[in-house]
């Protein structure tokens, strides 16, 4: 991306959200439970526990964080230890298809919402404690987790893909 790119417009965004829903739920339900349940290593998330944290964080950061800055006026936000979060969770034990249903609503929420976003709304914000100024449209931006999920499968393919390694590694 270059520097003069424009930001995505809250239309953008939402249909965005709604695709990457769509993308999260099929690859879930279509992973086995011995993919969805695998740690890349000690300490790391599967993909069940990647997908908590981002309802968790579709919750109390993206939605949740939108909804107090439209409520207030440069609200402070709380902070939340994301670990102690996922571990209180305890997501690898759950059904897929629970965290699938839970995650589906509050996204369909955070597509509303989105959508219903004026250009006022975009520079409003608050302060965060460990990051400092969050607009609206600075949080509207964050694509990260959907790639985490898809990084989580490749590194349990990836052993077993031989040869196949070498077209990624240059």
């Amino acid at each position: 991306m270059t520097p003069d790119s424009r930001p995505l417009a809250p239309g953008d965004v939402a249909r965005l959200l709604e695709s990457a829903a769509t993308a999260i739920r099929a690859e879930l339900m279509a992973l086995s439970e011995d993919v969805l349940v695998w740690h890349p290593a000690p300490g790391e998330w599967c993909v069940k526990e990647v997908l908590g944290h981002l309802i968790e964080s579709e919750r109390r950061g993206f939605n949740g964080r939108i909804r107090l800055i439209l409520a207030g006026s440069e609200p402070s936000f709380e902070g939340w230890d994301q670990v102690e979060v996922a571990r209180a969770r305890r997501d690898c034990g759950k059904p897929a298809a629970a965290l699938v249903a839970d995650f589906d609503a509050l996204r369909r929420d955070s597509v509303g919402l989105v959508a219903g976003l004026g250009a006022s709304d975009l520079g409003r914000g608050g302060q965060h404690p460990k990051v400092g100024h969050l607009r609206v449209s600075d949080l509207l931006h964050e694509r990260n987790h959907f790639r985490q999920i898809l990084a989580n499968v490749q590194a349990a393919a990836w052993p077993h893909m031989g040869n196949a390694r070498r077209f990624t590694t240059g």
